[in-house]
């Protein structure tokens, strides 16, 4: 299940190299803003700097489990709860503030770093059921890891786009 490898090269660094430059995008999004700024919609979309760095930490943070083993099942019924849960994870709830997120992001993202440079790439589990995905469904460790990678690049875009639109400040450009 894991490696031995004291150096991280190859494919392993590029991952981490990835990884860390879409990080660095989305952190860099919410530099200077204030918790009031970061629950700012500015945007036609319900999304905000706070809550997308809160999304992604959630989501980088289940996708490791996976890549452990310990992925759960999806709730099958959605109920009220589950649907506010979800929608929560996308905003700053009562009691966050954008440099707890930031926090939280950095553990998730040290852990997920652990795992790119200890876990076998090319161990494979099944996709947890959904209503969108057929069972059978498998993906390697390796996929796992660049869909985390995809998945922060993506945010970090909509975040971008919400902070120029909060104080005109660019990501890139």
């Amino acid at each position: 299940m894991t490696t031995n490898e004291q150096t991280v090269t190859g494919e392993r660094a590029d991952i981490l190299e990835f990884l860390a430059k879409h990080r660095y995008f989305l952190r860099h999004t919410a530099q200077g803003l204030t918790d009031e700024q970061a629950s700012t919609r500015s945007t036609a979309s319900e999304l905000t700097v706070g809550g997308l760095i809160k999304h992604v930490s959630t989501v980088e943070q289940h996708w490791a489990e996976f890549a452990q083993g310990k992925g759960e099942q999806t709730a099958t019924e959605y109920t009220p709860e589950v649907i506010a849960e979800w929608q929560n994870q996308f905003r700053l709830t009562d009691g966050e503030t954008l440099a707890g997120v930031l926090v939280e992001y950095e553990k998730v993202a040290a852990a997920t770093d652990d795992l790119v440079r200890t876990l076998d790439l090319d161990t494979s589990y099944e996709l947890p059921s959904a209503p969108w995905q057929p069972p059978g469904v498998f993906w390697s460790v390796r996929r796992v890891f660049l869909h985390i990678t995809a998945e922060t690049a993506q945010h970090a875009g909509h975040a971008d786009i919400i902070r120029e639109s909060i104080d005109g400040q660019k990501t890139m450009g």
